[in-house]
């Protein structure tokens, strides 16, 4: 994990137009930069800012995919399941629920699940 968010930059992440509508495209399925690009209406640059800032917080995993003809490329998978923002006389904090991204914890998520 790069860095536990803090509630206010949870709060500032999911207030981005953009970050928003990446993170419910990326969490249907594995997707590129540019089908994201294309499925938010926003240019590859800002896709890729904006991937790295959901990186940066672990709301976001990048796979290396193969194609036909073996050329690399990068797709994107959301692992936010979910946030709780709770608020006290000490301020707000939030707690951020995740999908395993490891092989291991995938697998016996799968398992659990049949």
């Amino acid at each position: 994990m790069s860095e536990e968010p803090t509630a206010e930059d949870l709060l500032a992440i999911l207030d981005d137009e953009y970050a928003r509508p990446i993170l419910v495209a990326a969490t249907a399925e594995p997707q590129s930069a540019k089908e994201l690009a294309e499925a938010c209406g926003a240019s590859l640059p800002t896709v890729y800012r904006r991937l790295d800032t959901l990186a940066e917080y672990d709301l976001i995993t990048e796979r290396t995919e193969l194609d036909d003809n073996g050329h690399h490329y990068s797709t994107y998978e959301a692992t936010l399941q979910a946030v709780a923002i709770e608020v006290d006389e000490a301020g707000f904090t939030a707690d951020v629920s995740r999908e395993p991204t490891d092989a291991a914890d995938r697998f016996t998520k799968l398992w659990e699940e049949i």
